[in-house]
């Protein structure tokens, strides 16, 4: 093997250096140059993201590469310019204030007096203690049995808010109420995170000893296999909810029976706890979410929930994220879902930090905006 001398890397690295500094100047002078783009696209109301202009760019600049893997690199590094083109674009734009008014009023508070509030499930579940905790034990409230019953309650005006759950730690997101979220014009104002800590609750006057059988939803019951190994004498029985096997058992009364839910159920349902904290794991919560039919935000507002789709083909993902990367938005959960009619297309939602009357949330909304097929501000909260 032909040694390399420490002289020929030395010329080469300052050759590359020469060119990464008129590469350099270059970049800044046609980024100058997008300025004045941006200021002649503001005063004629022009939008920034032209897709068939920019493909016909990135097939004139292949052409002019020698060699496969330069013109792979070429049509990469073309996106990646124009990308950041349009970051600082929608920037200039935002600084001239001229992105258009977002739909969304900012408020002081949320209305709390004279208000119902809808929430699914039944008395002493934790969608209830949720409702309870955020809006206080003497808010008018009523129950319904279906996630989309709740929806329905507030796009009508039955009640004022919805109270649903969107995410547990350990069972993962709600599907169910990211896709209410798209079908009803509804949106989140607050949110609130209540612990998963299960108890074994008996009618007054039980001794656990007494106990044979335990009743409980089968995801509960299966949260506590500790406590069953424990009483190997105990019989598990799955039963719809939690809520509902404590009113059962403060319904029946039976000193052999108990039932595994929360501390609430067992404090709405008059029940003695007999043992706390039997679950598994210690560290389970369920993230709720409060919900109204009013494009609200509460004044200091510090987390955005969005949702958009886009075009099926490739790197379309990374330009629309990329318009948090340059905006310093820091995004803090993504999900998708699948349209439904539409195999293999796919609708993201993220959750991210910031306040829609941030300049650089207004950009970065902006850009996503117009290089999403669809997007919808679900949130501010």
């Amino acid at each position: 093997m032909q040694e390399i001398r420490t002289s020929d890397l030395r010329e080469l690295r300052e050759r590359i250096d020469a060119v990464d500094c008129e590469m350099v100047r270059l970049f800044e002078a046609r980024m100058a140059i997008c300025e004045e783009v941006a200021a002649l696209k503001a005063k004629t109301d022009r939008k920034v993201y032209d897709r068939e202009r920019e493909e016909q760019k990135l097939q004139k600049v292949r052409a002019l590469a020698h060699g496969e893997f330069n013109k792979k690199g070429v049509d990469e590094l073309y996106r990646q310019l124009m990308g950041m083109s349009r970051r600082r674009q929608y920037a200039i734009l935002e600084q001239g204030h001229s992105s258009g008014r977002i739909p969304f009023i900012e408020v002081d508070q949320l209305d709390r007096e004279n208000i119902h509030v809808v929430y699914q499930g039944v008395e002493g579940a934790y969608s209830h203690a949720a409702m309870q905790t955020y809006f206080g034990k003497g808010t008018e409230s009523f129950h319904v049995r279906k996630f989309r019953d709740a929806m329905e309650a507030i796009a009508d005006g039955s009640a004022d808010y919805a109270v649903l759950p969107i995410e547990n730690t350990t069972a993962g997101i709600v599907a169910d109420n990211f896709d209410l979220l798209v079908d009803f014009e509804n949106y989140i104002v607050a949110e609130q995170i209540i612990p998963v800590e299960h108890v074994l609750m008996a009618a007054p006057g039980t001794a656990i000893e007494e106990i044979r059988k335990v009743f409980s939803h089968p995801q509960a019951l299966s949260q506590c296999e500790g406590l069953f190994s424990r009483h190997p004498d105990w019989q598990a029985v799955a039963y719809d909810n939690t809520a509902l096997a404590a009113r059962k058992i403060a319904g029946d009364k039976k000193k052999d029976e108990a039932a595994i839910g929360s501390r609430f159920a067992a404090e709405h349902f008059g029940l003695e706890v007999l043992q706390d904290h039997v679950n598994d794991m210690e560290e389970n919560a369920t993230r709720f979410m409060i919900v109204t039919n009013q494009r609200i935000f509460v004044k200091g507002a510090k987390k955005i929930t969005i949702c958009f789709e886009l075009p099926h083909s490739s790197g379309t993902l990374y330009n629309i994220l990329s318009n948090f990367i340059y905006n310093d938005v820091n995004m803090t959960h993504i999900e998708s879902r699948p349209i439904p009619g539409r195999n293999w297309e796919y609708r993201f939602f993220i959750d991210f930090e910031g306040n829609l009357n941030d300049a650089s949330v207004r950009s970065a909304l902006r850009g996503i905006r117009q290089e999403a097929i669809h997007m919808k501000i679900l949130g501010n909260y």
